[in-house]
């Protein structure tokens, strides 16, 4: 159900571009943290379902999953944090803070040229 409205509310922003432009939406690409998680599959399936029809049909959704980062306690490194090795890689400290997760945003829109047949 996130998906979905992932998906309608990147869907309005796109369509909006669009619109102002008189054209079609060839594609956007869309970031987001790990704490905020997007399965791919269900926000591409309901993009797909909610862009019929529209000048957002046909495009590509690209979703790029930014690693969340943490803090030693210890040594103070700021490292990408591994869930199957939740440890600082520099001193093996398990004690650690995590660092602002990525919200999620809509990256960029890549529009038709209205000029292109």
């Amino acid at each position: 159900m996130h998906e979905t409205m992932v998906a309608q509310s990147i869907f309005e922003i796109i369509l909006e571009q669009a619109k102002q432009y008189n054209t079609t939406a060839v594609s956007a690409t869309i970031s987001c943290g790990q704490f905020n998680p997007i399965n791919d599959e269900v926000l591409n399936f309901a993009f797909e379902i909610i862009a019929k029809d529209t000048p957002c049909e046909g495009m590509t959704l690209e979703i790029i999953h930014i690693p969340l980062r943490a803090i030693c306690k210890g040594c103070k490194n700021e490292f990408d944090f591994d869930v199957y090795k939740p440890m600082c890689p520099m001193c093996e400290s398990c004690e650690f803070d995590f660092a602002q997760d990525a919200e999620l945003l809509l990256e960029n829109i890549e529009l038709k040229d209205p000029d292109t047949k």
